[in-house]
């Protein structure tokens, strides 16, 4: 009967380990049943799962293991597995799979004691713990450090939601997010990412600004704040702000657009998207001018927006055609997605606002961004603690990939 042995070895990283090890294996016609190898701070961890066939002697492929490793400065442990121990190994990989990823600008023993007692308590397996974000410098976290870690957990969730809630629980209670996805092929495959505009790709709201330059931003916030209390629906509400703003100078148009501020990682997500082969669409309750001033400066391929109307280089305190609002937010992704021969679970939508629900609701990957409480707790996902680019880190897409 064929042996199985589990090798693991441990030293200093160099070049040639793999190599060397898997050299000798070859020499006896070892079959590798497994293998995985990990490099912290140069300090290497190599595990191989091997079937000895029965026309071989395992004590001299050991012992050709063991003077080889030695010779290398390295530690070596060899561990006999049970054909029984095997089948039932074999037989867990066919469970479910899911990838939990942590985003903070620092990640703590105590995050990672707090998330990984969570996995263990709904009975789930950490299969791999991979670091997303760049190597952390001892100077200290500034607003720009980025902390990502992923982990790959297999097991069966029979009631996902509560898993969900759970983790969500924790990450607030943490003041870090956590993004829970099952490990399918869409998540590989996205095609397509929508953006809200105002508070998400910019850090302004275009209509604020607009109303300070008319001289009626008190009036503007007034009817903000009737509209957020759930007094005018948001089409009637932006109605009433537009026409606040009847008789301003379009030129104050340009000028805004220069100043608006992007948001923290957005230029680096969408450069980085486009290189992947991603399109990328603006889908705003605000205005088309503001959106292809970005759609330029930011090379995103659609632009849905409300067109506000201008006659003898003033504003008319109008819009034309159908204001975009949240149903109309959800009706311009489904188009997208068909024109792009794409199903929806290939969608990627990110926003802020109770608008940008309905869109995040139907998309694949829906994301809440530094978004309202009510927002974050009906979107699917949510990110709060870094900017933007992290949604690479949702997408499994490390720094050491974006900075080759």
């Amino acid at each position: 009967m064929n042996e199985i042995i589990l090798i693991n070895i441990a030293g200093d990283d160099r070049a040639g380990v793999t190599s060397s090890i898997t050299s000798i294996l070859g020499a006896h016609n070892v079959n590798i049943l497994d293998i995985g190898q990990a490099v912290i701070h140069d300090t290497l961890s190599l595990g191989i799962l091997i079937e000895v066939p029965t026309s071989a002697d395992s004590s001299s492929v050991l012992k050709d293991i063991l003077f080889r490793t030695h010779e290398l400065g390295f530690q070596v442990r060899f561990s006999p597995v049970t054909a029984d121990s095997y089948g039932q190994w074999v037989a867990g990989q066919g469970k479910q799979r899911h990838i939990l990823t942590l985003l903070a600008r620092k990640i703590t023993a105590d995050h990672l004691a707090k998330v990984t007692a969570i996995i263990a308590k709904y009975g789930l397996n950490i299969d791999r713990i991979d670091r997303l974000s760049g190597r952390v410098p001892l100077e200290g976290v500034s607003e720009q450090t980025k902390a990502s870690v992923e982990m790959s957990v297999r097991g069966s969730l029979d009631d996902k939601a509560t898993f969900r809630n759970s983790i969500m629980q924790l990450a607030s209670e943490l003041d870090i997010d956590i993004a829970y996805q099952e490990d399918n092929m869409y998540r590989r495959t996205r095609r397509l990412v929508c953006f809200d505009m105002d508070s998400t790709l910019i850090e302004a709201e275009v209509i604020d600004e607009l109303a300070a330059a008319a001289g009626v931003g008190e009036q503007v916030a007034a009817i903000t704040e009737s509209a957020m209390r759930g007094e005018i629906e948001f089409a009637e509400s932006f109605r009433r702000r537009v026409a606040l703003l009847e008789g301003l100078d379009a030129s104050v148009l340009d000028s805004i657009a220069r100043s608006l501020p992007l948001t923290e990682g957005a230029e680096r997500l969408v450069s980085t998207l486009k290189q992947l082969g991603y399109k990328t669409a603006i889908l705003s309750g605000g205005f088309t001018y503001f959106g292809n001033y970005l759609k330029h400066k930011l090379g995103i391929d659609y632009v849905y927006a409300n067109e506000l109307e201008i006659e003898q280089g003033r504003v008319t305190g109008k819009v034309s055609g159908r204001i975009v609002d949240g149903e109309r937010k959800a009706e311009l992704l489904r188009e997208l997605a068909e024109r792009e021969s794409i199903n929806l679970e290939q969608v990627i939508a990110v926003g802020d606002g109770a608008n940008d629900l309905p869109m995040l609701s139907i998309a694949g990957l829906g994301i809440a961004f530094r978004a309202k409480p009510i927002v974050r707790e009906n979107a699917k996902q949510s990110i709060s603690t870094l900017g933007l680019d992290g949604i690479l880190y949702l997408l499994g897409i490390s720094d050491r990939h974006t900075e080759d």
